[in-house]
């Protein structure tokens, strides 16, 4: 199954995948190394723990590839955003409460809902894209069904958005 991601989701991808296959994997692969000299491995705290973080790094590397070969790179800046799409920033308003609530449609892996970055697989996502502004929408959410009208749709890079980056402190495995 493709998997839509923006060109700097896919960026980050590819730059977690190249440093652990690069860099954190050699490293540790050297520290077992290092360990396996010290004697019985069966007694060795070292060796052990090396072993098992290259066992986590060698997962997260298959995983990383997976999505990597399965991206869809979609360059949101590109569409009109006249309808609901992937990237689109739409402003809701709650018609039982009238209250705004605003969410980006973005890739798996870029999502942040706590911060209003929604996964183009979520409900809400899956029942807003091409709906159009003045669109009215029901969703059967855990709580309850509850029902929205679009009143805005427009385009803000999702990396602008986004509050947990993930930087190479991030890609080691500690």
């Amino acid at each position: 199954m493709r998997e839509p991601m923006s060109i700097e989701g896919y960026d980050a991808l590819t730059e977690e995948f190249k440093y652990l296959l690069e860099v954190e994997k050699p490293k540790t692969a050297h520290e077992k190394l290092v360990a396996a000299a010290l004697g019985d491995r069966s007694e060795n705290a070292d060796y052990q723990a090396a072993k098992e973080k290259l066992r986590f790094i060698d997962k997260r590397l298959f995983y990383l590839n997976k999505m990597i070969q399965n991206a869809q790179v979609i360059d949101p800046s590109l569409h009109d955003h006249k309808r609901v799409s992937f990237g689109s920033t739409v402003t809701l308003v709650d018609l039982e409460s009238d209250e705004e609530e605003v969410y980006t449609i973005c890739g798996v892996l870029e999502s942040e809902p706590e911060n209003g970055l929604i996964s183009v697989h979520s409900p809400l996502a899956k029942a807003m894209l091409g709906k159009e502004v003045g669109d009215e929408f029901k969703i059967k959410l855990p709580n309850g069904t509850k029902e929205y009208e679009i009143e805005d749709i427009t385009y803000k890079n999702i990396y602008s958005l986004k509050k947990n980056i993930r930087t190479k402190e991030d890609y080691a495995f500690h």
